[in-house]
């Protein structure tokens, strides 16, 4: 079950952004401006991030839209760091 959510966890936004992509080019190409770099580089490193940033981009960032985009910035960093939490029974010290 644990290796489910995880893979859910790392996986899921990077499929919904695939999927979304697929669905609607149109719209990563308003989000960043027609820039083939920063969704790759988003996708990679800052999925929960770049997925938030889809999300409310059509009304622009402004007011509660920045909580929004901090909690998929505190998505990121958990995912990342949960890992290291998880496994630090295994490390030698």
């Amino acid at each position: 079950m644990c290796c489910l959510f995880t893979t859910l966890v790392l996986a899921g936004p990077r499929l919904a952004i695939l999927v979304w992509w697929l669905l609607y080019p149109a719209r990563f190409a308003l989000a960043f401006n027609a820039s083939w770099i920063w969704p790759i580089l988003g996708t990679i490193f800052l999925p929960w991030t770049t997925l938030m940033f889809l999300i409310i981009f059509p009304g622009g960032v402004i007011g509660l839209d920045w909580l929004w985009l901090g909690l998929g910035l505190l998505f990121d960093i958990s995912s990342y760091a949960g890992g290291g939490y998880g496994n630090r029974d295994r490390l030698r010290g």
